[in-house]
């Protein structure tokens, strides 16, 4: 047996706020729209997590570098200057 409320009760609820609280401006516009969000396949997951994990990879060899070797170090403040 599922608690909570019933889809019914859910429905009033909105209904009985939208009342209270008119939507205005950008609100009213998206409220009127019909976005339906799907969540991303495991391809796109795979893609991201990809990108992300190689960006992190990247910054942490920046930074062992940055520390250990002389000459990148100079390299990085002479290029931000």
């Amino acid at each position: 047996m599922n608690k909570g409320f019933s889809e019914n009760s859910k429905e009033y609820n909105q209904k009985a706020e939208e009342v209270k609280n008119p939507k205005k401006g950008l609100a009213k516009i998206l409220a009127e729209k019909k976005f339906t969000y799907t969540l991303p396949g495991k391809r796109q997951i795979n893609i991201f997590a990809t990108i992300v994990l190689g960006l992190n990879l990247i910054l942490l060899i920046g930074i062992i570098l940055f520390l250990n070797n002389e000459s990148f170090h100079e390299f990085v403040f002479n290029f931000g200057r």
